[in-house]
């Protein structure tokens, strides 16, 4: 630690920061421009100028950036000398010489850094009377809109897109005074993470399209601290409504996962919420009567007829969902009983997640969080697409392949927070992260090795990899050279890795890659290192699912098939997109009642008796558990209208009905708020017992005040239905949550989960954030970043797993049907968002070229293939990297029930070849 002197006041702070980063931790206001805390310092706005002083005799100094300057022990500056003071203010001027006056029309407004910085060093006129600069806006896609006159050349964008998110298509054009950010010409924003512009911008060049098209001043916008539902790991959002419409989302910081940024598809997949195919009524369908259509009834009349067919059914299963909270899933499991519950995934996906957890329970290696990737010094990648199934993951390994580099870094006594001499001193270098995969992407390019392989070939790789390790693992015998130098080569990397990370997951439906997985780590730990395990899981309470037990649903169909069970109550998952049509059908049609509980209308609600709307991730409060075993609560930002309300009041509700009893109600029925749900899930598995850490409780109040979910600057509950009354009715009540439905609370420090928004005096960006950590870049103060419920148990390795899979081996007339995800389409959810549906592209078949020439097709012709009882139109694509003997097919909406991986004879599956090349 060292002590520097600011404004005549002593500091304490870290050594290795830089003075810009030691003052905005200690609460001085010190305006910048170019800096970030994840992208480090760079020089180019010369906005954060101070004055630097020699020693106490020295009453001159000297002007320096200090975000270029060590904060070294001694050092002294001012702050509020008159000429730091005037320089600061001559930037701000010669900045605003050409920005528009827009701001009242401008989508940044109310939330600007550069109206902050403007306020905070005193620039209030403007002599310039001459014709400003100007240029053409370009067309960026669905997600960004461009506003090339308000930029100041900070050169954020650019740092963050290219030399943070490995996007290639924005760039810089121009020189001097005369720049340019964009692209060559107009056209979508290919980079996964493009959406983090909106936030990275401090100006308003880049701003969220989705908000624009149904746009509100930012202080009227009502918030609260949410999850994102569209992968399994779990990043912190913001989520932001007006008028019972959900907004916008924006990153919310969570020192152990996402950080400071998010993937397009979680940023911009919410609009669902606010989907044509959202349901809003109970509908219920005549008895035994399923030719005539379910009907909306009230309320209670629908849950009348629920509980009468409920207390006459001859056995009652209930069918979980892994896009459900633990509260709802634990209400359903109390209704029909543990014996009865089923997890609502099938057979392979039911046995893939019992591995990864046993894995995770047993072993020594315990389970990565984001923040553990980004600082992981080697990484070996089995079988998982993470760029398109978990992509802030795939954002943390670009960071992680800097970590080795940064030795040379230290050797020349460079501070690893500038920038421009790191990647100066770095040049090309990067540390090892080898992939083993079946799809090419373009994250493949940052790769030290990639080998594209079958999975049981990509499992044999890691078998092998552990077996060169040593310490006893099982290696395999007969590898080709080729393949066996490769795994001597990732063995090495990692072995002399401080911190090596495996990554695996289910996407690929292989066991033996997660056998493999656990094998390397498991020798990475005999040899005394510290490695981490990370697998990605199919949905975003994949791992809460699990933890609670139950059957697949293969056991729900013989359940039904057998009699032994005649009633099923499905929650929150279309049960075609996990079982063959048939299959599902035959069990539907069987079922005398078929009670669904979801919000968007699909295949299995359209089978229901009894459809109830349940709320949205952002209509209800709950808790999810995320890929690295973490939970973690989401609240609701606004009251639904209709019939909408939480599955688990649902189920609550329908345990009541079923009863017809006043007292003497059990389980699920004797719920009353969240609490009480959360009390019941801790004690439903021995690993769930600390979810009640996770975040205050609904009693939780500071001197007798809930926390608002209005910012102190909300126009006001009046103005918001002035349409049509100007009474002011009473806010909602919330029994669930420590927050209010109103302007009205406490606004000091609070627990994080319950920072609905990111607000201090003169800092009304996301870069307020600042204020709420002690040291910049590191965790918020008093952070709760959730409770990791997973951790190893004992420091010993279980058995070794030694069940390897034979070489793949093509077939002559069959081809491996294997996943290929999509980040844009292939999930369920973000699927039904507008921006979302326009970046999902048309359906494919991925071949390799000689095996497309030994079925004579040509690339970018499209066929009809028949597949599963369904006939798909389908693009072929050609690619090299397609191992032989496989077919990769994508998992768009068009294909979400196909069942992969199967094998499938192509030359009778493709009906028809068409000539017409695919645009």
């Amino acid at each position: 630690m060292a002590t520097i002197i600011v404004d005549n006041k002593s500091y304490t702070v870290d050594e290795r920061q830089n003075l810009l980063a030691a003052c905005l931790g200690h609460g001085l206001n010190v305006p910048y421009f170019c800096w970030h805390p994840a992208m480090g310092s760079v020089g180019a706005c010369r906005q954060c100028a101070v004055k630097q002083f020699k020693d106490d005799r020295d009453q001159s100094g000297r002007l320096v950036m200090s975000c270029m300057t060590p904060a070294t022990n001694g050092t002294r500056i001012s702050i509020d000398d008159p000429e730091a003071k005037a320089f600061r203010a001559s930037v701000i001027e010669w900045l605003m010489v050409n920005h528009p006056h827009d701001c009242p029309v401008c989508d940044e407004g109310g939330e600007c850094h550069l109206q902050d910085m403007t306020v905070m060093t005193g620039h209030v006129y403007r002599r310039y009377r001459f014709p400003k600069r100007t240029h053409r806006n370009q067309s960026l896609g669905p997600f960004i809109r461009h506003e090339m006159n308000r930029c100041i050349q900070c050169y954020r964008c650019i740092r963050f897109y290219r030399d943070y998110a490995g996007g290639r298509d924005l760039n810089v054009f121009g020189s001097h005074d005369a720049l340019y950010f964009g692209r060559e010409q107009d056209g979508t924003l290919e980079n996964e993470f493009s959406g983090n512009l909106v936030e990275v911008c401090p100006t308003g060049v880049f701003t969220d399209k989705t908000f624009f098209h149904h746009y509100t001043r930012k202080w009227d916008l009502q918030s609260a601290q949410s999850i994102c539902p569209h992968c399994s790991l779990g990043c912190n959002t913001t989520v932001s409504e007006r008028y019972g419409i959900v907004r916008r989302i924006a990153n919310r910081f969570n020192s152990q996962v996402n950080g400071y940024f998010l993937c397009d598809r979680g940023r911009f997949g919410y609009e669902y919420v606010n989907s044509d195919k959202r349901i809003k009524r109970a509908l219920v369908r005549p008895e035994r009567d399923r030719a005539k259509p379910a009907k909306p009834e009230g309320v209670p009349q629908v849950l009348e007829m629920a509980g009468d067919r409920l207390r006459h059914a001859r056995g009652i299963i209930g069918i979980g969902s892994p896009r459900a909270s633990l509260e709802a899933n634990v209400a359903l499991r109390s209704l029909v009983g543990p014996q009865r519950f089923f997890q609502g995934v099938d057979e392979q996906e039911h046995q893939l997640i019992s591995t990864i957890l046993s894995i995770l329970r047993t072993g020594p290696v315990p389970s990565a969080s984001i923040r553990d990737a980004e600082q992981s010094d080697a990484v070996f990648v089995l079988g998982a697409d993470l760029l398109n199934d978990a992509s802030r993951l795939a954002l943390a390994l670009l960071q992680s392949i800097r970590q080795q580099p940064m030795e040379r870094v230290d050797e020349l006594k460079i501070p690893r927070w500038d920038e421009a001499a790191v990647r100066n001193a770095v040049q090309d270098r990067r540390g090892p992260l080898f992939i083993a995969g079946y799809q090419h992407t373009w994250f493949h390019e940052y790769a030290t090795d990639t080998y594209f392989a079958a999975p049981d070939d990509i499992a044999r790789l890691g078998f092998a990899v552990a077996g060169t390790i040593g310490q006893g693992a099982p290696s395999v015998p007969d590898l080709t050279g080729e393949v066996r130098e490769l795994a001597q080569r990732i063995g090495d990397a990692l072995t002399h890795a401080e911190r090596p990370l495996i990554i695996a997951g289910t996407g690929s439906g292989s066991q033996a890659t997660i056998e493999a997985a656990a094998n390397v780590a498991w020798a990475l730990h005999h040899q005394g290192k510290q490695p981490r395990l990370s697998f990605v899981l199919p949905e975003c309470n994949s791992a809460g699912l699990a933890l609670l037990g139950g059957g697949s649903l293969n056991g729900a169909f013989e359940s039904i098939r057998r009699g032994q069970a005649d009633t099923v109550i499905v929650l929150e998952n279309d049960l075609y997109r996990r079982a063959d049509q048939a299959k599902v059908d035959a069990f539907l049609d069987t079922a005398q009642t078929v009670i669904v509980i979801d919000s968007l209308e699909h295949p299995t609600a359209a089978h229901a008796d009894v459809l109830l709307p349940a709320a949205t991730y952002s209509e209800s409060d709950g808790t999810l558990v995320n890929q690295e075993g973490r939970a973690q609560r989401f609240y609701q930002v606004f009251v639904p209208d209709g019939d909408v309300t939480e599955s688990w009041r649902w189920l609550r509700d329908l345990a009541r009905a079923k009863s017809q009893e006043v007292d003497g109600l059990t389980g699920v029925a004797t719920w009353g708020n969240l609490d009480d749900a959360v009390s019941a899930t801790a004690a439903a598995a021995p690993e769930l017992a600390r979810i009640g850490e996770v975040a205050p409780s609904a009693r939780f109040r500071v001197v007798g005040q809930k926390v608002p979910r209005q910012s102190d600057r909300c126009s006001g509950r009046t103005s918001l239905i002035s349409h049509l009354t100007v009474h002011e009715p009473p806010p909602p009540v919330d029994p669930d949550s420590p927050l209010g439905f109103t302007m009205e609370g406490y606004r000091g420090p609070l627990p994080s989960p319950l920072i609905s928004q990111f607000w201090a005096p003169g800092w009304n960006s996301i870069q307020a954030v600042n204020k709420y950590q002690d040291e910049v870049g590191g965790p918020l103060r008093d952070e709760m970043p959730g409770v990791r419920l997973i951790e190893p148990v004992g420091t010993k390795a279980p058995h070794w797993f030694t069940a390897m899979p034979r070489a793949f081996q093509p077939s002559s007339r069959e081809w491996l049907l294997l996943p290929l995800p999509a980040v844009f389409g292939g999930e369920e959810l973000s699927n039904q968002s507008p921006a979302i549906a326009e970046r999902i592209s048309p359906p494919f078949l991925s071949l390799h070229p000689s095996d497309g020439a030994r079925l004579n097709l040509e690339d970018h012709i499209t066929i009809d293939l028949a597949l599963q009882g369904t006939t798909y139109r389908l693009a072929v694509h050609l690619e090299s990297s397609t191992p032989v003997g496989t077919a990769g097919i994508s998992l768009v909406p068009e294909l979400s029930g196909m069942r992969a991986p199967a094998w499938v004879d192509l030359f009778e599956a493709i009906q028809t070849e068409r000539t017409r090349r695919v645009a």
